[in-house]
């Protein structure tokens, strides 16, 4: 299996839709599709932004 492969099919949408939204918070401008433009500063803070986010998420949960 590869390493960036969804397990269900249902929420690729939904992931691309967050991390739309987390590059967009961090004010990265990512297109559909293909970003290897990007520089790894720019990549790793939407993956930085969107960890952040849900482990808000998990910890509003747990409340």
């Amino acid at each position: 299996m590869a390493r960036n492969s969804v397990i269900v099919p249902e929420a690729k949408e939904a992931m691309n839709k967050f991390k739309m939204e987390a590059a967009s918070e961090v004010g990265v401008n990512l297109k559909q599709g293909y970003n290897g433009d990007l520089t790894s500063r720019q990549a790793g803070s939407v993956g930085g932004q969107m960890v952040k986010k849900m482990i808000q998420q998990y910890e509003q949960s747990m409340k």
